[in-house]
């Protein structure tokens, strides 16, 4: 019996080796329906990272920071990637090698299977490895343009006084020095300020490519006072009066300090510390105005620079109210309506300029209700005061609201016409 079985075990091999075969092919024809691979681009860069950098060594041309990569994977493994970008990783290795150039192939790794990498773009990397190489330079400073008249530069420092600068041998042996420029056209006192140092090679040329250990200093330029010289405030002195119902706001003036000058030092050091200029005459002035004047110098003292100082006037007029009573007239009314205005007149009060008040003329103001599009009836109607200057405005209408009844034409009783009371004015500097 068994030897039978054996034989026909032998017998029937092919076929059962042929049926299991199918049994594969059918299964997996089955998963791939179900879960079918799908060729892309990953929508996301992938950061390319290096291993096995010598510590002595440097790059010298940079190296792409992302790649691209083309994947073949299941559906289901590509909703996985594209949720999480790290589980697909990108490389070149350095490991073993020493100064020259190379040309290295992109590796990648994905970490959830099945996948098949189809392309990476870049999929080579050109590198060129150099000795790594540091030196120290002292930092120079460079000044352009000249101070303030009567002033002069002193000596300037950096803090830190000494950076270093490495990166690649072939590029740090061409810096020559490392400079910051600092502008001081004007200046009048000591300046401090941060500044962003630059690699200066022997041609005079920026050097790239290479690192400054801090790049950013402190550099500090003392500006000096000559002898003989000193600043001092200018302080305006004026006489007179502006014009009735104005007042001065402001007084500016520019330069705001002066240098002056003496070949006798002690002359300006007995200065209190200001010069007044000649009297500025303010009388019956009305508006802002600009006046240049000169300065009102000791004898033997002079001034460095500008012969005279420009002085600002800022003058506006007193502010002020008035109170009218006035009349009211219908406009808009249709010919065939008479219209009954309760009151008939109101209190304006008007604010403005004193002098603008002063010569206002209550008849050349109009208060009006208008009426157009009101149908028969009571109604209740806001006043709108016009006819007024530009510099003048309305505070308030008492009552705001008055009441109109809108009749048929010849159907109001005769009433005496209403007559504008005198106003009063009250002044509010």
């Amino acid at each position: 019996m068994v030897f039978q079985a054996i034989r026909w075990l032998k017998k029937n091999a092919g076929t059962f080796i042929l049926a299991f075969i199918l049994a594969v092919v059918v299964w997996v024809s089955a998963i791939v329906a179900s879960d079918p691979n799908i060729d892309k681009e990953y929508p996301q860069n992938i950061p390319l990272e290096i291993f096995g950098q010598d510590s002595g060594l440097i790059l010298v041309e940079k190296v792409p920071a992302q790649v691209r990569v083309s994947i073949r994977a299941p559906r289901s493994v590509w909703s996985h990637l594209e949720n999480d970008p790290d589980m697909i990783r990108a490389w070149i290795d350095l490991s073993g090698l020493g100064v020259g150039q190379y040309l290295l192939p992109v590796k990648t790794q994905i970490s959830l299977s099945p996948n098949q990498v189809l392309g990476v773009e870049p999929n080579e990397i050109k590198v060129s490895l150099e000795p790594l190489k540091m030196m120290n330079f002292a930092v120079q400073i460079m000044t352009i343009g000249e101070p303030t008249l009567g002033y002069r530069k002193g000596s300037v420092r950096s803090d830190p006084p000494q950076v270093t600068v490495s990166g690649p041998a072939s590029l740090v042996s061409k810096v020559a020095k490392v400079q910051a420029t600092l502008d001081i056209s004007g200046i009048s006192e000591t300046v401090k300020k941060e500044m962003t140092l630059q690699a200066i090679g022997q041609d005079g040329v920026p050097v790239t490519g290479i690192s400054i250990t801090p790049q950013i200093v402190t550099v500090t330029q003392d500006i000096v006072l000559l002898g003989g010289y000193r600043n001092v405030v200018v302080k305006v002195i004026t006489r007179g009066q502006v014009a009735d119902g104005y007042w001065l706001t402001n007084i500016n003036v520019n330069p705001p300090n002066v240098t002056v000058f003496s070949t006798n030092p002690q002359l300006v050091n007995a200065l209190p510390g200001y010069v007044e200029t000649s009297p500025v005459d303010l009388t019956d002035l009305n508006d802002d105005v600009d006046i240049r004047t000169d300065l009102n110098l000791p004898k033997g003292v002079e001034l460095a620079g500008e012969e005279s100082v420009l002085v600002r006037l800022s003058i506006a007029a007193l502010e002020g109210s008035l109170s009218i009573a006035l009349p009211l007239e219908v406009v808009g009314l249709s010919p065939e309506y008479s219209a009954m205005v309760s009151p008939e007149q109101v209190d304006v009060l008007i604010t403005g300029p004193l002098p603008i008040l002063n010569n206002l003329k209550p008849g050349g103001i109009r208060v009006s209700v208008d009426l157009s599009g009101l149908s028969l009836g009571v109604h209740q109607v806001t006043p709108v005061v016009d006819l007024l200057p530009n510099q003048v405005k309305v505070a308030s209408i008492l009552p705001e609201n008055v009441e109109v009844t809108i009749v048929r034409a010849a159907t109001l009783p005769i009433t005496a016409s209403p007559t504008a009371v005198f106003p009063s004015i009250t002044a509010t500097p």
